[in-house]
């Protein structure tokens, strides 16, 4: 499997394809895959360090990029593209909100709001949700309602209010987030950090058990750590970790910004364990790969601590964003996604397994979600990905010789098959 325009052999990249396809399609930069990779380097900041390949546009789990190759999207957008690219449903739900209505701020009330509202809290069960932009400002509002609630429901002392976390976490890059990170890449460079938060290795009861006390407000984990590597903890962890903040009158937050909304093959992961937390983060596949959407969700004695001027957002809870994320949850009604994230999720665990001693050292699978480990001998997982983007597949590493696999939830058999044959094919 190359790099191709459907129905035509692998050509080089040049300036001259470039503006061919700008001129048929004028809705394409007229300039090549180099030229616009020279001026991002020239005039943004170098936060990320993407692969070498400009997408002009997508259509379902294919991409193009400028000069018209096709590419498998086997990352969708960290799982913000659940449902696949321009997905109809979701471009309809889009464009028919612009036609009416884009932003009030939380000054006025939108006719959009309240039932995008009911519907996220009927999807997980709980009743209250506080509807914010990006995962990283829900795990910050997160931290200020556990800590709120400590003082006012918990009875502890001002100031004193912990939080504990788990070793190798991603939760985002804000300057509270990092400092309880436990990735020097993340973290160094960036302090003084907030107090108030203890570090537990992920998995482990006994020292979770072990830090949690009076002042301890919440404990905030991935029920699967993603960009760790996608690291599924032992059957019984998230049970344990219930049971836990349960018998100490301590929230348990689950962070499943990238986790939930089907990825695993549930609309949660925690329901792989039959557990409900007090307060769910949702975020990423929650916005459809269209806008920005995020939530915190819990129930009315935990969310309704806050008060008018305590916590807000201009943006969050947009009408645009409440109409997306709407139609977003009527998706995930059908259960259809669920289901094929359930069946399809084997396949990449049988097809991972194939590979195992082929290249393959170890894998991660839950659902649609892996994480691939790759014989350091063969190659870093950013080499990897590079010679994957070769064979017109487009995946991203972790840590290291790890790769990360999450197709949008549309993907089908063959297509997920043609990803892995690509794989043995990089590594053979």
């Amino acid at each position: 499997m190359t790099a191709t325009t459907p129905g035509t052999a692998t050509t080089a990249a040049t300036s001259a394809t470039a503006r061919a396809a700008g001129a048929d399609r004028p809705d394409l930069p007229a300039r090549s895959s180099r030229e616009l990779i020279r001026a991002e380097e020239t005039s943004l900041a170098h936060n990320y360090h993407p692969l070498h390949v400009v997408v002009a546009r997508a259509e379902g789990v294919w991409v193009w990029d400028v000069e018209g190759r096709r590419y498998l999207d086997m990352l969708a957008g960290y799982s913000a593209l659940n449902f696949g690219h321009r997905h109809p449903a979701l471009i309809e739900a889009a464009h028919r909100q612009l036609d009416q209505l884009t932003l009030t701020s939380r000054a006025f009330h939108n006719d959009r709001l309240a039932g995008f509202a009911e519907a996220v809290a009927e999807l997980t069960g709980l009743s209250m949700v506080l509807p914010m932009n990006t995962g990283a400002e829900a795990v910050e509002s997160a931290i200020k309602v556990a800590r709120k609630w400590a003082y006012e429901v918990k009875g502890v002392a001002p100031d004193q209010a912990t939080i504990v976390v788990a070793a190798d976490n991603f939760h985002g890059r804000t300057t509270t987030i990092v400092g309880f990170s436990s990735d020097p890449v993340a973290r160094d460079g960036f302090g003084p950090f907030a107090p108030g938060f203890r570090v537990v290795p992920y998995n482990d009861l006994a020292a979770l058990e072990a830090a949690v006390d009076a002042t301890t407000a919440a404990v905030l984990i991935e029920p699967i750590q993603g960009e760790a590597g996608v690291v599924i903890p032992d059957d019984g962890y998230l049970r344990g970790v219930r049971e836990l903040t349960r018998r100490t009158g301590t929230l348990f937050i689950a962070d499943e910004i990238q986790s939930g909304l089907g990825r695993t093959g549930t609309t949660l992961a925690v329901e792989h364990e039959s557990v409900t937390p007090d307060v769910l983060l949702l975020g990423k596949a929650l916005g459809g790969g269209i806008v920005p959407v995020s939530a915190v969700v819990a129930d009315r004695a935990v969310l309704g601590v806050l008060r008018p001027g305590e916590h807000g957002s201009t943006f969050g809870g947009n009408p645009l964003a409440a109409a997306v994320g709407s139609a977003v949850v009527d998706l995930l009604r059908t259960g259809t996604y669920q289901r094929r994230a359930a069946e399809l999720g084997q396949v990449l665990r049988d097809g991972l397994a194939a590979l195992t001693g082929k290249g393959v050292v170890g894998y991660r699978c839950r659902g649609l979600w892996a994480g691939v480990d790759v014989d350091p001998a063969l190659g870093t997982g950013r080499e990897v990905s590079e010679r994957l983007m070769a064979e017109g597949v487009l995946v991203k590493d972790t840590h290291g010789s790890t790769i990360r696999l999450a197709p949008p939830l549309t993907i089908t058999r063959e297509e997920l098959e043609s990803s892995l044959a690509a794989l043995e094919k990089v590594l053979g």
